[in-house]
């Protein structure tokens, strides 16, 4: 029962597990001794079951038994005598007998089937291994056994387990220890073997066929997992010769086939069509041989002889040559549609999918576990190089997605190990499979589409392969724009035209990101030569000859690529404006350097080789052309080839497949004479002379049209063709058979020319593939994970990717692949923004925010509700904002997209509280000031008057009013629905963090600050133009807001903002003409702008002082509406920056706006408390701004809006202020150089005497209280004025344009304005004559020494008598009376004491003494006795006489100071 279980194991699973038992290793001698006894008697248990195998009785009636049965209890008697360790013991002693059982065409299958799996047992028992005695012939013994297993089948089933036994002791062979012992050719033989099987499978049961399969799998996996353990120099031969020469030899040669006919142990197809051999026991019992295979490859019996060399490699230890062998077979098998057609015989499989199928994952294991070992093996390289790629390429046309999807996933393989070598046959993969099955305009199906489109995208996910393809192909003048064409076609299929997302739109978005994200991973690796150089072509170079010093060193390939794709660039141009014009196509090349000023055969000839994209027929002409430069071109051209070691119809194909042959005869014989001539020049072996290359390559052109010519009816025999060739080769007949090879190739592949350039056209030909197979090219450049080429690599690609990936987000709904395109979104703007491509970055951004859509027509609420409910557009919103915060230095012309989200936001109310602020709080600018909490930039109640009015969003107001249960009006509740969504938009805004832009905008470049202030400018003044003044005045507003806040957070740079901010403001306040929050906040704005600003910007603030004119712009009715804040902000500005204001510039600024507040109701308090702030104590008055601010408190003290006691005091500081002009003055005296101390000092008294006269002004008020203390103000400034020591002249101004001029309009005021008007006149007189005396006598003795003191004198007489003999409206006259004479007296007998008033000797007409006493007459005539009482009555009679005869001068005559500085009533002082 045991053995009968073991006989019906059919599968894999429990051949495993019997592998896994019997690899433990059995050490006792005895217990495989028994084992190998219990097999003995399975195999005799079934013998037995059949009459065939009992007694036999000979003629001599002797009893005897079989052969087989002897054997087998022969080997039974004697395996427990042995002594010797069982590695000692020829293995062949134990297994022969069961080896005969198998080779025996005289057992059954159950016979057959327990014997093999006896053998299999002993195998696996691990005692037979490479140190095992006579281990090789033992080998090939168990393989020429099985391989040859010979059976009477029975019944179905006992036939397949015959064959799952075989497979398995083959498999089995392959994988024990002694398989190293194997021979070359044995295990072509288990491979062979294995393969018949599979093929005799088709007709069996599905488990046959399966483990079948499962078996070659295994051996191709386990025999070429051995590849990378074998050294590259092959195996050396018994006698010590090297292989490599063989190993190589017959690369190129398309019959060296023989040595793969190598009896049983060859990969043939010999046996296709023979019959069975058969042995028969009885007519119904038919003998199996497994030898069915197709037919792929000729065998010893075609005539070919086998090289002595290979037969001896093939018998060495497996390596190199049976994988070859394998590998060819392997690949010979993608050609079987071809042997189905040709040969009827065959097995009828399933050859469309099953067999190719089949063939390609063994192809693909085998390329998987050797790895890049292949690049150590020339002639495995070759194989795949040429044979595999090209049955690849035109397998690549299968209908079968499952083939196709193979070949992708082998060519997948292929770059991964060995693109160093495959450079030419990736760029024909790509041009002739995948870009021409991903395109339905070549038939394609969908299913063919999508299984590229995947392929593609695995390919796009190799972190180099598009640096790769870009530096091999796009930056190489022979080769056609991979990485571009790759770029294009994603952004093509990911284009939805007119139809909903399919896979391939998916699958082209992911390749898309895929190439995207690599790059951005790439970033900050570190890249060579990262700047872009400029590339001179100034110079023509011939481009053939340019060479790069290291294609390993990243320092040498970097460069070069570079400055070839930038010739490549021109190079193209130049080929399109030859295929329009060929003479202004050349000249177009010349002047640009491509080709020399001077045209030469050469270069000429290389451009016609080298160029892509050149109209084929154009060449073709100009090369037939008889022209001698022409037929020089035509030379050179043909010397560009290497036809070395080339067939001559290999050469002729490869010749005419770069441009077409003319259609005259004389253009076609030029022609191939250089051709001829060429080909004798490098292969000059068969051919006699060129002219026998001649007429044979005329020969092959006719075989080739009389042969693919439809027209043509008889066609030519390889015998024809022999027959015209005779006597050719000099008078002597070429080879036959090197004819007969160019006749088989002509009519299996036609020589064709196709218009089309490169490897764009749709299919492959072969004409295409030998020229590819012998195109020459720069080596393969292996790029690592360092960013070298991706600048130019993203140039090329943003602009289609930015478009695809926008158009797929667009018509997604599936929220991964939303979520792709985001992520594809962020990669471009990391790129962008790490190599400054603000163009691309803008486009981005320009294209997100697309997607922010909030319809006009709908409410707030349905709004708030719409972005909540839509998900992309939520998507869309944050990843703008994230592209703002983290790449905003690079932004330019986009922040006008983002702001019009942000003001779409802001419309809805969505957006935080805190956008518009600047980075200091107001908090903490009051604690850096040191003030109080009231002392904030603006109050409370104040921010919200000049704040814009925020709108309550509709849905917030609809959530509050859920709250009042006592209204009446019928509120609609929120749905769950809506509440969500409304969340939903919340926390969406929030991820945003918009207020960041604003806030951390002082870490933005200049070029982006500057473009996002335009942007904020131009947003708001669009919105002032339309004609929603509500809605857009308060997005107006908002712009506003931000444009001030960044130039706040911006201090540092302000000089940057300045100008536009100022101009736009500027505009605001002249345009407007009535109040509203946009002036408003243009306004305050500036203010505050000024008052942050000032403090640290000291080199602008007069300018920044000077935008405070506007103000005084405003338009009448704008100011009175804003005129107290501003005042209240203007006091505040100079109370908190009055020690930064230091320019009169600046306190120009400041006082003009002081000086409209004085008669402004509700600024002047404000404004007044400002000026008490600056001249107080002095604190802040300065030489700049004394002048101005004695005007304002000037205009504070005549302004009658406020209460009489704020006049005097606006007085008391106009008089106090002298102490300042005395602190000057002593400070003044200690400066070092005399030039400045007098300077300064005029200076001085420039500004005092601007006091007195501005102080003068107000001493004609109205009100009688500020006239008599602005009279007794002047009196405080002449006595203050004593320690400044003004000049002698200034007293004499003082006098005359102050105290003079005050007098004389007093009694003008007091003679034409009635008393109810001016009260009490007279006491202002009064007051104003005790000061003329005062300071008269306190500036005496410095007056009396100035020759003009005398008119002087007589002006103040004449003034005094003008008083007294002054009769006003209700006057008393007693009180001058009384207060005159008195102090006309003090002063008379002061300057008597003083010796100025004194008689001299001679008495003259003009004289300081008779001139005082006819106007004293006048006043009081005792004064003069009362001064003078000595004088005697006669004196006084004659001096009355003498003062009539100078009676007419005039009483009232102004004293003129006798030099020329006079200056006008209101004039400035001395100048």
């Amino acid at each position: 029962m045991g053995h009968q279980k073991m006989q019906m194991q059919t599968g894999f699973s429990a051949i495993e597990d019997q592998s896994e038992l019997c690899g433990a290793g059995y050490h006792h001698k005895t217990t495989i001794a028994c084992m190998i006894n219990a097999e003995i008697g399975s195999v005799l248990a079934v013998m037995r079951r059949n009459v065939r195998w009992g007694v036999h009785y000979m003629s001599d009636d002797d009893q005897s038994e079989h052969f087989l049965v002897q054997s087998l209890k022969t080997l039974r008697r004697q395996i427990f005598n042995w002594q010797n360790q069982w590695h000692s013991i020829n293995p062949a002693l134990y297994l022969q007998p069961f080896l005969d059982v198998i080779q025996s065409d005289e057992t059954g299958a159950p016979i057959t089937g327990v014997a093999l799996s006896s053998v299999y047992k002993i195998l696996t028992l691990d005692m037979i291994d490479q140190n095992t005695v006579n281990v090789g012939d033992t080998m090939h013994l168990v393989v020429d056994a099985v391989t040859s297993c010979r059976f009477e089948v029975t019944d179905p089933g006992s036939e397949e387990v015959v064959l799952m036994k075989i497979l398995q002791v083959l498999l089995a062979c392959v994988k024990i220890k002694a398989s190293v012992i194997l021979s070359n050719q044995q295990v072509c033989t288990i491979v062979n073997t294995c393969f018949r099987i599979v093929h005799q499978a088709g007709t069996k049961g599905e488990l046959l066929q399966r483990i079948a399969r499962y078996t070659m799998h295994e051996l191709v996996r386990c025999i070429f997992s051995h590849l990378q353990d074998i050294d590259n120099t092959e195996s050396t031969l018994i006698n010590g010769r090297t292989t490599s020469k063989q190993e190589t030899s017959g690369l190129n040669n398309e019959h060296a086939s023989a040595c793969r006919s190598l009896g049983n142990g060859s990969l043939n197809a010999a046996s296709v069509g023979r019959p069975f051999p058969t042995d028969l026991a009885s007519s119904t019992t038919p003998v199996v041989r497994v030898t069915l295979m197709p037919e792929n490859t000729t065998n010893a019996s075609s005539g070919k002889e086998i090289d002595p060399l290979e037969l001896q490699l093939m018998t060495e230890r497996y390596g190199v040559p049976c994988m070859v062998e394998i590998f060819h077979f392997l690949s010979s098998l993608l050609n079987v549609v071809e042997h189905m057609g040709k040969n009827s015989r065959l097995n009828k499989l399933t050859f469309d999918e099953d067999v190719p199928l089949f063939a390609l994952t063994l192809i693909n294991s085998a390329i998987e576990l050797g790895g890049p070992s292949f690049h150590r093996h020339p002639r495995l390289l070759s194989l795949i190089q040429d044979e595999l790629f090209c049955n690849l390429m035109q397998f690549s046309s299968s209908m079968s997605p499952l083939v196709l999807s193979m070949v992708c996933s082998i060519v997948l393989n292929l770059y991964h190990h060995l693109r160093t070598e495959l450079k030419l046959q990736l760029e024909a993969f790509f041009s002739c499979v995948i870009f021409r099955l991903a395109q339905s305009k070549y038939g394609a199906s969908y299913q063919q589409q999508e299984v590229v489109m995947e392929a593609l995208v695995d390919f796009c996910r190799q972190k180099s392969f598009m640096a790769e393809m870009y530096a091999n192909f796009d930056c190489d003048i022979t080769c056609s724009n991979v990485f571009e064409d790759i770029t294009n076609m994603l952004s093509k299929s990911a284009f939805p035209v007119n139809s909903p997302l399919s896979s391939i739109h998916i699958l082209a978005l992911d390749g898309l990101t895929a190439v995207v994200q690599g790059i951005a991973d790439r970033i900050g690796n570190g890249s060579v030569n990262s700047e872009q150089s400029p590339v001179n072509f100034e110079q023509f170079t011939p481009f053939w000859q340019e060479k790069c010093e290291s294609f390993d060193d990243p320092n040498a390939w970097v460069p070069f690529v570079r400055r070839r794709k930038c010739f490549k660039k021109r190079l193209m141009i130049g080929a399109d404006h030859f295929n329009r014009d060929v003479k202004k196509g050349l000249e177009f090349l010349q002047g640009t350097h491509i080709l020399p000023d001077k045209l030469d055969s050469e270069s000429v000839a290389y451009f016609f080789r080298y160029t892509t994209g050149l109209d084929k027929n154009l060449i073709g002409d100009f090369l037939g052309n008889h022209d001698e430069f022409s037929v020089q071109v035509l030379h050179e051209f043909a010397r560009t080839f290497d036809f070395q070691n080339m067939t001559l119809d290999t050469a002729l194909r490869l010749f005419l497949e770069t441009f077409r042959l003319p259609g005259e005869s004389q253009k076609i014989h030029r022609v191939l004479e250089a051709f001829s001539e060429s080909y004798y020049e490098q292969s000059p072996h068969i051919l006699a002379n060129k002219d026998a290359a001649l007429v044979l390559s005329y020969s092959i052109i006719l075989l080739n049209t009389d042969q693919h010519n439809a027209q043509v009816k008889k066609r030519m025999t390889e015998e024809d063709f022999i027959r015209n060739n005779r006597r050719i080769n000099g008078g002597n007949d070429l080879p036959r058979e090197f004819l007969s090879e160019i006749y088989r190739s002509i009519c299996k592949n036609e020589i064709r020319i196709t218009c089309e350039p490169g490897f764009v056209s749709p299919e492959m030909t072969s004409n295409q593939w030998i020229s590819l197979m012998h195109k020459s090219t720069a080596p393969f450049i292996v790029s690592d994970s360092r960013a070298y080429l991706d600048y130019d690599m993203f140039v090329i690609l943003s602009g289609p990717t930015i478009a695809s990936i926008s158009v797929v987000f667009d018509n997604a709904e599936n929220k991964e692949v939303c979520q792709t395109c985001i992520d594809g979104f962020l990669a471009i703007a990391k790129i962008s923004a790490y190599y400054q491509l603000e163009n691309v970055l803008d486009d981005l951004v320009v294209c997100l925010c697309k997607f922010f859509t909030i319809l006009d027509p709908l409410s707030v609420e349905e709004s708030v509700l719409a972005f909540g409910d839509d998900t992309k557009a939520r998507m869309a919103t944050e990843t703008v904002f994230t592209i703002a915060s983290r790449y905003g230095d690079y932004i330019r012309t986009g922040w006008r997209n983002i702001l019009d989200c942000i003001l779409k936001l802001h419309k809805l109310g969505l957006l935080p509280t805190n956008i518009a602020s600047d980075t200091a709080s107001t908090s903490e600018l009051s604690t850096e000031n040191g003030h109080g909490p009231n002392s904030n930039s603006l109050s409370s109640t104040h921010r919200r008057s000049i704040s814009t009015p925020k709108r309550s969003s509709g849905l917030f107001r609809r959530f509050s009013q859920l709250l009042s249960l006592g209204t009446e009006e019928l509120i609609s509740i929120p749905t769950e629905e809506q509440l969500f969504a409304h969340q939903q938009a919340v926390q969406t805004i929030h991820k945003c963090h918009i207020d960041n832009i604003f806030i951390e905008s002082k870490f933005l470049q200049a070029e982006s600050l500057m473009q996002l202030a335009r942007a904020l400018i131009n947003a708001g003044a669009q919105r002032q133009k339309r004609n929603k003044i509500s809605e857009d005045e308060d997005a107006s507003v908002f712009c506003l807001e931000l444009l001030i806040a960044i130039t706040l957070n911006n201090r540092d740079r302000i000089g940057l903002l300045w100008k536009s901010v100022y101009e736009n403001i500027s505009n605001i306040v002249k345009s407007t003409v009535m109040p509203c929050a946009l002036v408003e906040k243009a306004v305050f704005g500036l203010l505050r702008i000024c008052h942050r600003l000032l403090p640290y910007k000291e080199n602008i603030t007069d300018e920044l002082l000077r935008s405070l004119q506007l103000i005084l712009k405003l338009d009448a009715l704008v100011a009175d509406a804003y005129y107290e804040k501003i005042t209240q902000e203007v006091c505040r500005l100079v109370k908190e920056n009055a020690s930064h204001i230091r320019s009169h510039l600046g306190w120009c600024t400041v006082t003009s706006l002081l000086l409209i507040t004085a008669r402004h109701l509700e600024a002047s308090e404000a404004g007044f408390d400002t000026l008490l702030f600056i001249m107080s104590d002095g604190a802040h008055l300065l030489p700049a701004n004394y002048i101005l601010c004695v005007d304002v408190a000037r205009q504070f003290a005549e302004s009658r809006v406020g209460l009489v006691d704020r006049s005097v005091v606006a007085l008391d500081l106009m008089a106090d202020s002298v102490n300042c002009l005395e602190k000057w003055t002593n400070d003044a005296k200690q400066a070092a150089k005399e030039e400045e101390v007098e300077s300064m000092l005029q200076d001085i008294g420039e500004m005092w005497l601007r006091l007195v006269q501005g102080i003068r002004k107000v001493c004609l008020d109205q009100r009688e209280e500020v006239r008599n203390h602005a009279v007794l103000s002047l009196q405080k400034c002449m006595t203050g004025a004593v320690g400044t020591h003004l000049p002698c002249d200034l007293s004499f101004q003082y006098f005359n344009q102050v105290i003079f001029t005050l007098l004389d309009d007093l009694l003008e005021i007091s003679q034409t304005y009635p008393q109810k008007e001016y009260r009490n006149m007279e006491g202002t007189l009064i007051v104003a004559l005790k000061l003329l005396f005062e300071v008269f006598l306190q500036l005496l003795q410095e007056l009396s020494q100035s020759e003009a003191f005398c008119k002087l004198w007589v002006g103040v007489l004449s003034r005094v008598e003008k008083c007294v003999k002054m009769k006003g409206r209700g006057w008393r006259s007693e009180k001058f009376q009384e207060l005159v004479p008195e102090h006309l007296k003090k002063t008379l007998l002061v300057m008597k004491s003083g010796g100025i008033l004194v008689k001299s000797a001679g008495l003259g007409e003009n004289s300081l003494w008779e001139l005082t006493w006819l106007h004293v007459k006048n006043i009081a005539p005792s004064l003069q006795s009362e001064v003078f009482p000595e004088q005697g009555s006669e004196q006084l009679k004659l001096q009355h006489k003498q003062i009539e005869t100078v009676g007419s001068l005039e009483p009232d005559a102004n004293i003129y100071v006798p030099s020329n500085e006079t200056v006008g009533q209101d004039g400035a002082g001395i100048g």
